[in-house]
């Protein structure tokens, strides 16, 4: 058998923390790692991308563009990679073209190397702008097939997609089987089935969840593929990929040898180790539940996040019926890939129509989009019952490209965040993420103006002149130890230099207190107003934990105003929850009689919205 070595991509510092620590690894905790791993010869090391860009700005108040310039300083030899949504970039909907493109440029200028790229619905007129754009900068374009089991997921379909990649001139092609339920027959004939049409690399994406990605990569590599995905053993198994210490030692001596040294990939663990002690993560595993993958094909992430949005509703008992409603919801709509953002969109679906008891009665907007082609075209056809319970009147299914649509532009994004963007990366971040952008920009304001209170009283009797450089140094003495105050007297003088978090901390506190007493202020009003309420009035009830808005978009007039008239199936409000804004709908004709919470509010399962009174008591 000839020699051929087999490449290696870690993805210790993207997917499988993503994977098993819910992206929560900071940058601080990987820059001192980071020059070991760039002796260790990876073919490329995975760090940025997929929900690394949201979590950063969303949980860890981190600037994501700032991760990838730290990170690249320090990987000298090594490709770094990321993960790219096509026309979704790292986020959960379509952005413009020229927010495709400028992103694609400043990711290259930043750092980035190897772009994978994918469609959740693998509608290849995604990935035009994006592959086109990665070309121009002299990225490597990883054309990426995402593997999932279907009556329209046949090998000939797949086939068929990767001759359409190969016609984009991608320089790799990826298969992304990221529920773990490829197994090693499919794997051999899907890279034999490549390698005919192409000799560039063939990378091998596998999830270990149902316990099959050794034998796919160990059975790939054989027929075939040049590239595996792996992870740290401290980051491995369960919803995270096969360890890289267990391939490398199952290739080493053979003709498919990595040529990577396993010493140094120990020391690479033992540091990982510590920091998942420290944090208190736990190890990869496959339960029982996550073992039915391949009855349910729900991916070990999406699991996850259904247990999360079960525990928001206080319905973690009623996993088991959501679990067997996600392939209901799934072939009613066309059997799309459970990917980001489709998994998001059809688990929510499950979970409402689980939790409501009426299947489809709650819908969210994503779901609407996705059925109305917004996302792209669904593999297979879409229940017409579904359609007309979800499609609106005036809703069309369009079957352009979706970006075509959009017509917002950088310069109206650069408008909006003109007064907190200090560069052309912040507006791309306001672009993807707006809220979560503005808040983190308006820290890092509050913080850099702010950072220390530098008080200073002088008897201005004394010719003295104040040392100025003394004072600096004493600011760099308090950047670098964990102390909140240094105050100097002498001679008349005063220096106090205080760290500001300790007083914000403080405010958020004092923040909560106000927060709880006009809860319980309302609360006593709303009682009141209980007792004054006609019998006819009727409540409308939130179906979910999440948050009220009462209009489609902050500039856009509310759905209902008091004394609106309404008409079955009418959207009144809508509720954030599970990252998907839920439309509230209304079952009989009436009239809106009362908005009983404030827009943008927090509100709890089976809490009253709004108060109307049907058309028949109304009249009388």
């Amino acid at each position: 058998m000839a020699k051929r070595k087999v490449g290696i991509t870690d993805t210790t510092l993207r997917d499988a923390h993503q994977s098993l620590w819910a992206t929560r690894m900071t940058t601080e905790e990987m820059l001192p790692i980071a020059p070991l791993m760039d002796e260790v010869g990876f073919w490329s090391v995975e760090m940025w991308g997929g929900a690394t860009f949201d979590v950063c700005l969303r949980y860890l108040d981190e600037d994501p563009w700032d991760r990838l310039r730290k990170l690249r300083a320090l990987f000298k030899n090594t490709r770094l990679q990321m993960l790219l949504r096509g026309q979704n970039l790292v986020g959960y909907r379509h952005y413009p073209d020229d927010i495709v493109r400028r992103f694609v440029r400043k990711a290259k200028e930043n750092g980035i190397d190897v772009f994978r790229v994918f469609d959740a619905l693998n509608d290849l007129r995604n990935l035009e702008v994006a592959i086109d754009e990665i070309k121009k900068c002299g990225g490597w374009v990883e054309g990426t097939i995402v593997y999932t089991i279907s009556p329209i997921h046949t090998v000939e379909h797949y086939i068929q997609t990767a001759k359409k990649l190969l016609d984009m001139e991608v320089d790799s092609i990826a298969i992304k089987d990221m529920a773990g339920i490829l197994r090693p027959r499919e794997a051999v004939m899907l890279v034999r089935a490549f390698r005919k049409l192409t000799k560039k690399p063939i990378h091998l994406h596998c999830h270990y969840i149902g316990g099959m990605a050794t034998m796919n990569y160990v059975e790939g590599i054989e027929a075939g593929a040049d590239i595996v995905d792996t992870a740290s053993f401290p980051l491995a198994f369960g919803n995270s990929q096969p360890a890289t210490e267990v391939v490398v030692a199952a290739l080493k001596g053979g003709p498919h040898d990595t040529g990577l040294e396993l010493e140094k990939l120990y020391e690479i663990a033992e540091y990982f180790e510590e920091v998942r002690r420290r944090r208190g993560f736990k190890r990869g595993q496959t339960s029982l539940v996550h073992m039915r993958i391949f009855s349910h094909q729900i991916p070990g992430g999406m699991i996850s996040n259904l247990y999360s949005q079960l525990e928001q509703q206080k319905a973690v008992d009623r996993i088991d019926e959501v679990i067997k409603e996600v392939p209901r919801v799934r072939a009613e709509v066309g059997y799309p890939p459970l990917v980001t953002p489709l998994s998001q969109i059809v688990g929510t679906q499950a979970v409402l129509n689980v939790l409501t008891g009426k299947r489809w009665s709650v819908v969210s907007r994503e779901m609407r989009d996705y059925i109305k082609g917004l996302y792209g075209k669904p593999p297979g056809k879409v229940s017409k019952e579904v359609i007309k319970k979800v499609l609106k009147d005036g809703d069309e299914i369009i079957d352009i490209r979706p970006a075509a649509l959009l017509t917002k532009t950088f310069e109206d994004y650069k408008k909006e965040i003109a007064d907190l963007a200090e560069s052309e990366e912040d507006v791309l971040s306001y672009a993807l993420f707006p809220k979560e952008a503005r808040e983190f920009f308006e820290k890092r304001k509050k913080y850099e103006q702010e950072r220390y209170q530098v008080k200073i009283t002088k008897n201005f009797e004394e010719s003295e002149d104040m040392n100025i450089d003394d004072i600096k140094k004493l600011i760099d003495y308090v950047e670098d130890k964990d102390i909140a105050e240094v105050i100097i007297e002498k001679d008349g003088m005063k220096v106090a230099i205080r760290k500001k978090l300790q007083l914000e901390v403080s405010a958020v506190e004092t923040s909560n207190t106000q927060v709880t007493q006009t809860k319980t202020k309302v609360g006593e009003e709303s009682a009141k107003k209980r007792e004054e309420r006609p019998s006819t009035w009727k409540p409308i009830k939130s179906t979910m934990v999440g948050t009220f808005y009462r209009a489609p978009a902050p500039d856009e007039p509310p759905f209902v105003e008091v004394g609106s008239k309404v008409k079955p199936g009418d959207v009144v409000c809508i509720i954030e929850a599970m990252k998907m804004f839920n439309e509230i709908t209304i079952d009989e004709a009436g009239i809106i009689r009362e908005v009983c919470v404030d827009n943008a509010q927090p509100v709890e399962y089976g809490q009253v919205l709004m108060y109307y009174e049907p058309i028949e008591g109304a009249e009388k």
